[in-house]
């Protein structure tokens, strides 16, 4: 490579790491809502600006919520893997905790969503 090449490469990945900065830690949106949901329906929408703690029980399945200094995280829950719980907590429009065996959902949003809405896809 000429030294030329080299300086075009660096500078391209300049641009590029610049812009993954930008759009991940300055213009991440951090979302207003955290949806509840469990086997597939939604049984809470709670603001992530106010601190708040739940435990969320179903058919012997229990999962705690944590929503503290804007941010949400499953604390507790008694599922074989506890992938939930040691997942990070989440603040960013579109962040999902997942708990699979109980089919419990954490989602962070923008909006208070209704199930009046309509689905796009509908």
């Amino acid at each position: 490579m000429k030294k030329a090449d080299l300086i075009i490469v660096a500078v391209v990945l300049a641009v590029a790491g610049v812009l993954c900065f930008y759009l991940y830690f300055v213009n991440g949106d951090s979302g207003k809502f955290v949806q509840v949901e469990v086997d597939g329906k939604v049984v809470d929408t709670l603001k992530l600006d106010e601190d708040f703690e739940k435990q969320y029980d179903f058919d012997g399945d229990t999962n705690t919520l944590v929503i503290k200094d804007g941010k949400a995280k499953v604390t507790k829950a008694n599922c074989p893997d506890g992938v939930c719980v040691n997942h990070k907590s989440v603040n960013r429009s579109g962040e999902s905790i997942i708990c699979l065996p109980h089919k419990f959902v954490v989602t962070v949003t923008d909006e208070k969503s209704s199930d009046d809405e309509i689905d796009a896809v509908a």
